[in-house]
Formats: structure tokens, sequence, C-alpha cells
């Protein structure tokens, strides 16, 4: 599903919140370990679609292997609701699960196999 649409979301407890603009309703599914674990659908933006709304003080930042990816996640509750992403660094992917509302019907969600992120990564860039 295509059109201009914008949502708020943010973490649990609801010290991180934010505002996403999104053009194409089109989710990633990835089965690399850290966004199996936590349960990431992906949703790249440009930067000047997303706007941190409040909780900037609440987010810490996790990175591992080329530490390119910036996971960030709130400090208090542990939610990533979004962060920079390894195949996209200039941009922000947001957790569509984070949305208000959780409107997962609206978006069609393909799966990347992050297992093998190398071989895959080219057809998302």
């Amino acid at each position: 599903m295509d059109g201009l649409a914008s949502y708020e979301g943010g973490c649990h407890c609801g010290a991180v919140r934010f505002r996403v603009r999104v053009a194409r309703h089109e989710a990633l599914d990835c089965n690399c370990s850290i966004c199996t674990r936590r349960g990431f659908l992906h949703l790249i933006v440009p930067p000047q679609d997303f706007e941190l709304l409040c909780g900037q003080d609440a987010l810490v930042t996790y990175s591992f292997n080329t530490h390119v990816a910036k996971h960030r996640f709130c400090r208090v509750c542990g939610i990533h609701a979004f962060y920079a992403p390894r195949s996209h660094p200039d941009q922000i992917d947001v957790n569509v699960r984070c949305l208000d509302g959780a409107p997962l019907e609206r978006f069609a969600i393909q799966n990347f196999d992050g297992r093998r992120w190398e071989d895959d990564v080219e057809r998302i860039r």
C-alpha cells in the first residue's frame, strides 16, 4: 500500500516518542541474530521523514561486528524503536511494531536474509 501517511510511535514506557512519514508501506522482516531476538520489522526512511519528539536523553546506543549500525534503545524499558542500519547508515530504520495502533495490515512485509547479509543486501539498497 502506498500513499503518504504519518504515524507516531515510541518505546514501551513512553520515554522515547517519534513521528515518521511513510511514502511506501513496505517493511522487511530480517532473520539475523539481533533482529530475530528483538522482533524488529524494518521501515527504512530518510532522516527528513523522521522526527524524535522526546527522549533523546533516554536513548542508549549498542554497536557490534562492523560497528556501522547504531542500535538505539530506551534505557528505561529496553525497547528498540528505531536505529541507523548498516545497510542505510544515513537513514532511520523504524520498528513497525513500535508504531501506535500497530498498523501492520497496511504494510507489505518482505523477508530479508540477514543471516547471509552480504549476499542479500544489494536487493534493498
